[in-house]
């Protein structure tokens, strides 16, 4: 079993930034890629950014030229690093890690607000 805990989240004002990490544990079946999510009330999870473990990344477009995302493999760990935030980035941020099998484990969701 693979666990993922994300932390990071919080209240920052338009224009601010956040960094948000994700801690991976367990018996990952390498390589894997690791992405980040984020689901808004009412709308459907979105894909925000992902990268391979080569370190290939993809990123929404309401993202692209903001946020980054960055892995330390030998810690396990994914990061997301989210500049000149925006009200609309609001959302509940969520880590995903897929495995060699295609299988998808999800970590519980850090909040994101946006606001002023």
């Amino acid at each position: 079993q693979v666990q993922l805990v994300e932390s990071g989240g919080g209240l920052v004002q338009p224009g601010g930034s956040l960094r948000l990490s994700c801690a991976a544990s367990g018996t990952i079946l390498r390589p894997s890629s690791m992405g980040w999510y984020r689901q808004a009330p009412g709308k459907q999870r979105e894909l925000v950014a992902a990268i391979t473990s080569g370190g290939t990344t993809n990123y929404a477009d309401s993202v692209k030229g903001r946020f980054t995302i960055s892995r330390d493999n030998a810690k396990n760990m994914v990061y997301l690093q989210m500049n000149s935030l925006k009200p609309e980035d609001t959302a509940v941020y969520y880590c995903k890690l897929r495995d060699r099998q295609l299988y998808d484990y999800w970590g519980q969701g850090t909040q994101v607000t946006v606001s002023s």
